[in-house]
């Protein structure tokens, strides 16, 4: 790929690294990155070879959100696209890495505002550089929160927190962000691309197909009742019973050893 590429890729481990290339633009959210971000998280979604997704932005930043110079010329121009793009794309996108049966890590390089925030807060797990923060710009644009944030936002900090957040739209230190949850782990800046591939590769040779199944019972149960949770926590190791991995792993642990998985 060239350096002009909007959005990179990269394989190592079983882990693709997806990194949001427009660092001077502070890896803002352009239609063309984002119709490039959407195929890519769908492409390794569906791609057995990657069992673990790393998504993280060049340079100083992580995302600044949606591209805001971009989307003024367009309502300038009475185009209608700015007011599609929700639908467009940051659902799809979203939808996507929530729903991708594969762990995804955000590795926080900078700053993450507005829908970039929110993609960091759609993945499983959130490694942030010390330098990272954290920032809910879109009551100061007079918008609503999009990409997800809503969601995902209350389910990581709780409901007063997160209103707090997308009311007074503080920015978040990367310590602050550790404390209140929002992220796992703080590293310093220099340490966040091998912190995030290392966990990522510790996933990826893991027993990928039971994340995929606990990715799924987590969000049944985030959203029903106890008796919803047990019916799908049965479902769930009604098939993983089943798995080669698991079966692995048990003979593993009786002959003292350590398990192999193959993601099946």
């Amino acid at each position: 790929m060239t350096i002009e590429d909007v959005l990179l890729t990269a394989d190592a481990d079983g882990v693709r690294t997806v990194t949001l290339n427009r660092p001077k633009a502070y890896n803002s959210l352009n239609f063309e990155l984002k119709e490039r971000l959407l195929a890519a998280v769908r492409e390794a979604s569906a791609d057995p070879a990657v069992r673990a997704v790393v998504l993280s932005g060049a340079g100083k930043a992580f995302c600044a959100g949606q591209d805001l110079k971009e989307h003024v010329a367009l309502l300038q121009a009475d185009d209608p696209a700015p007011l599609r793009t929700v639908q467009d794309h940051y659902n799809p996108i979203v939808r996507a890495i929530v729903e991708m049966p594969k762990p995804v890590i955000a590795a926080v390089n900078g700053p993450a505002a507005g829908a970039g925030a929110a993609l960091a807060y759609a993945a499983d797990l959130r490694i942030a550089a010390a330098s990272a923060n954290f920032l809910m710009a879109f009551a100061g644009v007079g918008l609503g929160p999009d990409s997800g944030a809503s969601w995902t936002l209350q389910r990581l900090v709780g409901y007063g927190r997160a209103a707090e957040l997308m009311l007074l739209a503080p920015t978040v230190g990367a310590a602050e962000a550790r404390s209140l949850g929002l992220v796992t782990e703080v590293v310093p800046d220099d340490d966040l691309a091998a912190r995030a591939q290392a966990l990522a590769a510790k996933l990826a040779a893991g027993p990928t197909v039971a994340y995929a199944k606990i990715k799924q019972v987590l969000a049944v149960a985030a959203e029903g009742s106890l008796e919803d949770a047990l019916a799908a926590e049965d479902a769930a190791q009604t098939a993983l019973g089943s798995t080669a991995d698991h079966r692995e792993a048990v003979e593993a642990f009786v002959a003292k050893r350590k398990p192999k998985f193959q993601g099946r």
